[in-house]
């Protein structure tokens, strides 16, 4: 059911602290994490703790929670003082997908040319 934990989804379990991460904020509805793979010098992502399989399936079932996980893009990347930074939402194995927990990944600390990938 979405909004529920899930026993298979890796962020559920980071939030739920079964699966150590290097929080570096958290708020009543969002953690945010040092990615473990990281794309650039500063890669951050912002998970809500309900579960959400994608960005789309959150906005639609929960816009507040998704006004959240973007409120605290910025507060990360101001406590990371980045000038600049990219927010991204994959959505879809298409996409490059992973995890399928909704998640934003900010990544700044160096140049981030367009188009990526």
């Amino acid at each position: 059911m979405a909004g529920e934990p899930q026993d298979d989804c890796l962020f559920c379990k980071i939030v739920a602290r079964q699966i150590p991460a290097t929080i570096v904020r958290e708020t009543e509805t969002t953690l945010a994490f040092r990615d473990i793979n990281p794309q650039a010098p500063t890669h951050v992502l912002v998970v809500p703790k309900a579960h959400y399989k994608n960005a789309a399936e959150l906005a639609e079932a929960a816009p507040a929670l998704a006004a959240d996980v973007l409120a605290e893009t910025r507060a990360v990347a101001d406590e990371e003082k980045l000038e600049s930074y990219r927010t991204v939402f994959n959505t879809g194995s298409g996409a490059g997908q992973t995890v399928w927990h909704a998640h934003a990944h900010v990544l700044g600390g160096r140049g981030l040319e367009w188009p990526p990938g």
